[in-house]
């Protein structure tokens, strides 16, 4: 048996499982959103009619999907220089060499990433709390008056964004940090005897040996961040006023509230288009820049 077949033959146990457990549900879930499927042919497939494009245009047509689309890219949009903001800081300070009990702080800042997400978003939603929360508690110490963090319009999806923040900037941190130990020290030490400053060997030293790191980070949290749903679905339930109604949660309501799976599915491609585009994007404006 030749090398060529080997590898296949050894590989295919996992292609099989990949095949079956990701393309065919793909494939499947693109066939639905060409069709009306819904709550009657469930009960009789004889019901199924192909619509083609029907369930994208009406997507294209109805105001709460924009709604749903603007909410989630504001979510992306502020959320994502925050958690990478964070994660970028919280690894500096580890890397650090006068950073002390390192590998207890490298836990406990990672710690929220490995909580079920669903019982921390319980726990702040009642931090939150217009009456009782401790956000509002200490923040009345500072002569602040009362919030309606959850209750209010304007400020629903930044209380989302601050901790989504808090619950995900671990996982990029640990990431980060690898990154910034592969950086010789020799380089940041030449540029100390130069006269560099700190903040001049960040920019000029640290900042593009992670550029292949920070591209990374970010095509994964922009991905990360586009798939908002617990958090709205917990804290919110998508009010008040739909402020906090994100694509995956109308996909929800569209698929298992209203049982209309076609366009349900509909949505989900017309989410895989957006995210494809922007990735697309990181990718081109990244070989622009030749990061390697």
């Amino acid at each position: 048996m030749k090398a060529s077949s080997a590898g296949w033959v050894f590989a295919a146990p996992a292609l099989a499982v990949i095949g079956v457990f990701f393309f065919l549900p793909v494939a499947a879930g693109l066939m639905l959103s060409f069709t009306d499927f819904d709550i009657y042919v469930l009960a009789n497939l004889h019901n199924l009619r192909f619509i083609g494009l029907g369930n994208y245009r009406h997507l294209l047509e109805t105001p709460l999907f924009w709604r749903a689309l603007g909410n989630t890219l504001y979510f992306v949009v502020v959320g994502v220089p925050l958690s990478m903001a964070a994660s970028l800081g919280a690894a500096l300070l580890l890397n650090s060499k006068l950073a002390l009990l390192r590998p207890a702080f490298r836990t406990a800042l990672f710690a929220p990433v490995v909580t079920t997400l669903v019982a921390a978003a319980v726990v702040w939603r009642y931090l939150f709390h217009a009456r009782y929360g401790l956000i509002d508690y200490a923040l009345g110490a500072f002569g602040v008056r009362p919030i309606d963090w959850l209750g209010d319009p304007h400020w629903a999806m930044p209380a989302i964004i601050v901790f989504a923040v808090w619950k995900n900037f671990g996982y990029n941190m640990v990431i980060f940090l690898a990154g910034l130990q592969t950086i010789p020290e020799d380089l940041d030490e030449a540029a100390r005897i130069d006269g560099a400053s700190a903040w001049q060997r960040l920019r000029f030293v640290t900042l593009p040996s992670l550029a292949p790191v920070i591209l990374l980070v970010s095509i994964l949290t922009i991905a990360g961040h586009f798939q908002l749903f617990a958090e709205p679905y917990v804290m919110t339930q998508g009010g008040p006023l739909q402020s906090t109604v994100s694509v995956l949660y109308f996909m929800y309501d569209e698929g298992f509230k209203w049982w209309n799976l076609g366009s349900a599915s509909a949505v989900a491609f017309m989410l895989f288009l957006v995210m494809f585009a922007l990735t697309m994007a990181q990718l081109s404006l990244a070989r622009r820049g030749d990061v390697r």
